[in-house]
């Protein structure tokens, strides 16, 4: 989720992207994400949220907890990595002129 999510905001404000319509597609992406992830899983987009609701069971929900906070930072790197392979300036050919 994290992954996607990021990889829309990097590309809706991206300078290639067309000027006001980030929001949007910023918007759109967080309404879908929960739309589909919290009905599957129950699941929520914010680990400070997970965190409380962990520390509130206890046990087994504790020992998931490192989880919740670590798959969003390895999704935002990954999306910052594609993102960077996607937005990749592209290279001209070389015409020598011999």
């Amino acid at each position: 989720m994290t992954f996607m999510f990021v990889l829309v905001i990097l590309g809706a404000t991206s300078v290639r992207a067309p000027a006001g319509f980030a929001p949007l597609a910023i918007g759109l992406t967080l309404t879908l994400i929960h739309l589909i992830s919290i009905p599957v899983t129950n699941t929520s987009v914010n680990p400070a949220r997970s965190t409380g609701v962990a520390l509130y069971q206890g046990t087994w929900a504790i020992q998931q907890l490192w989880a919740f906070w670590v798959a969003p930072f390895v999704g935002a790197i990954l999306a910052g990595l594609v993102n960077r392979w996607l937005a990749a300036p592209e290279v001209a050919p070389v015409v020598s002129k011999m």
